[in-house]
């Protein structure tokens, strides 16, 4: 195959799959690491793809979807490890707190399984799971409609649990943060959890990777001032770290 004929093919992978490693792409186009990593510099610098820590997201600003969580849960893998350390840095022992579903507060849960005297709400059955190991946590499952393809559950049950809530902190995960607009997202009945969530608690952390950043989505969920911190990983452009500079929120990076 021609290395054109495969640069198109890869925009049209990745398009397909929304996110995909150097790896997968060599497998399935049967060259070299490389070479797939030569044709992803070409395709970045077309304005096509954007690359990320070990892989390629399509290079769009407005959100629609997303993957499963398993596509996502390997990437940016490293760097939502470190978010999770960071953000049990700031949970104390005797504090009830809110972990939104998603692969990034599942390092959360993972960083804080040794605390004592922690009470845990979540929407994410795999959040739940993880926390099982942990004498000293009590874990509240929300209830709610299942997503099969994340584990989450949202819905009626699950916004009428979290209104009768007051935790002191709430970590919340996003597919898109904005400077300007916030915490946004594609489907309106996750916005809607996640806006419940934002209501009961004290503190607002919002946790993502630094690829969600500078992305919009159909719905709002919280703009910029009402979120008291965002924590993300160090690979954040320094562009994208001064608009948050001023935006008056504070950013910790990872």
């Amino acid at each position: 195959m021609l290395a054109l004929e495969r640069q198109k093919k890869i925009v049209e992978y990745v398009k397909e799959k929304k996110i995909a490693t150097v790896a997968e792409l060599a497998v399935y186009f049967h060259v070299h690491e490389a070479t797939i990593r030569r044709d992803l510099s070409l395709l970045e610098s077309e304005g096509k793809l954007r690359r990320t820590h070990g892989g390629v997201v399509i290079e769009e600003d407005k959100v629609k979807s997303e993957p499963s969580f398993q596509d996502r849960e390997t990437v940016q893998f490293e760097e939502k490890r470190r978010i999770g350390m960071r953000a049990a840095q700031f949970i104390q022992d005797g504090e009830n707190i809110i972990l939104d579903s998603g692969t990034t507060t599942v390092h959360i849960a993972e960083a804080i399984l040794d605390r004592k005297n922690i009470t845990v709400i979540t929407n994410d059955i795999n959040v739940a799971a993880k926390l099982r190991f942990s004498n000293g946590i009590k874990v509240i499952v929300t209830g709610g409609t299942l997503y099969p393809e994340s584990y989450m559950l949202n819905g009626l049950i699950a916004d009428e649990v979290l209104g009768n809530l007051h935790v002191d902190k709430a970590f919340i995960g996003t597919p898109a943060l904005h400077h300007k607009f916030g915490l946004t997202h594609f489907d309106e009945q996750i916005a809607a959890t996640k806006r419940s969530m934002i209501k009961a608690a004290k503190s607002v952390y919002v946790v993502t990777d630094h690829t969600k950043v500078g992305r919009i989505a159909l719905h709002t969920v919280a703009s910029p001032n009402q979120i008291d911190a965002v924590i993300i990983g160090s690979e954040l452009s320094e562009i994208e770290i001064k608009k948050w500079e001023n935006s008056g929120v504070n950013l910790h990076l990872v």
